[in-house]
């Protein structure tokens, strides 16, 4: 009962000094919750990732009917005009130690190279025709359908399809296992690269207009609690 009595009135003395009524060192407003997500009384860094959950709009998910990956154009389209298709663009991105086939000045077609796999966290040999290495989209294509992407024009949905931020070059069992689940539903086995693949995610959305549902939301918020100052990708 006493140590009741002692901590209520600990309460109140604090909140008087708060209020600045009483000088008392060592007492701190929470009495105002942190609306993202964070510890009450803080709040996401600006132009952090964790802030930019909060611009996302929430809805619920809308029905996958009429999706096929057609209604995103056609598969690795060059869409920035420099003469390479958009695949080859996130494997001269991502691998290191590549080679070229001798056409189109040497620098276009990748035909092997070494990728260290943000998913699994482990190296692999990339040889084109024989890979195991995907282009993985971060908001997957059905997952963008079904949250705003099947109300958009042929055009947005090709530039998103083929938007270098919304592309990972990944191990491919990963990628299928993740299929178009979103943050509430999969994240990568590497758990030290959870924070950047949220923030891709969240980048992508913010881009685009695509929605989240709540749940997705709170798991994003969850993952960038772990990291507050990640940044938003760039590229």
């Amino acid at each position: 009962m006493y140590e009741r009595g002692a901590r209520s009135a600990r309460i109140l003395l604090c909140g008087l000094a708060v209020a600045g009524l009483l000088g008392i060192a060592g007492c701190k407003d929470t009495t105002q919750p942190g609306s993202n997500g964070n510890a009450p009384g803080k709040s996401a860094p600006g132009g952090s990732a964790l802030a930019a959950v909060d611009t996302l709009t929430v809805k619920g998910r809308a029905p996958k009917t009429g999706y096929t990956r057609e209604k995103f154009g056609k598969s690795w389209v060059d869409t920035d005009h420099n003469g390479c298709g958009t695949r080859d663009d996130i494997l001269k991105r991502d691998l290191t130690g590549k080679t070229f086939r001798a056409e189109q000045g040497g620098d276009c077609v990748v035909t092997s190279g070494t990728l260290d796999d943000p998913y699994t966290g482990q190296k692999i040999t990339y040889t084109r025709g024989k890979s195991k290495v995907d282009i993985d989209h971060a908001v997957a294509l059905s997952d963008a359908w079904q949250k705003g992407a099947g109300q958009w024009t042929d055009d947005k949905r090709v530039q998103f399809a083929n938007d270098p931020t919304n592309l990972i070059a990944a191990d491919a069992s990963a990628n299928r296992a993740k299929g178009d689940g979103d943050a509430a539903t999969w994240l990568p086995p590497n758990k030290g690269y959870r924070c950047e693949y949220v923030a891709r995610q969240v980048a992508v959305k913010k881009k685009y207009g695509v929605w989240v549902t709540a749940a997705e939301k709170d798991a994003m918020r969850k993952q960038l609690n772990t990291c507050p100052t990640q940044k938003l990708p760039t590229s």
